[in-house]
């Protein structure tokens, strides 16, 4: 299940998670972030217990999304024990995202 956060959650969720996290920043007008949405979707039963996955509206949480310099969407930033360990732009292929996802477990 992929967990809606917000400037608010991100915290707790993301930088506080004992779960490696995916953080999908996308906003509802954004055709590419509606493609990944599966993806992301996917990764989360897949790995469910071992990896956590988010979304964030960017447009309903400026705050995260300026502080994470997001410019682009959709962007997953990849997080362990807090940090921020990677990312990925646009709405690429499986194949580029899932070594990424499995590098973090």
């Amino acid at each position: 299940m992929v967990i809606d956060i917000t400037d608010r959650s991100f915290e707790e969720e993301v930088l506080k998670s004992d779960l490696p996290v995916v953080v999908d920043f996308w906003a509802p007008w954004c055709g590419p972030c509606l493609r990944l949405s599966p993806l992301v979707e996917k990764f989360s039963e897949e790995f469910k217990g071992k990896l956590k996955c988010c979304k964030l509206n960017v447009d309903e949480n400026p705050e995260t999304a300026m502080k994470y310099q997001v410019m682009s969407i959709p962007l997953l930033l990849f997080f362990k024990d807090g940090r921020k360990v990677d990312e990925s732009l646009g709405a690429v292929p499986e194949s580029v995202i899932r070594p990424k996802v499995e590098a973090l477990l």
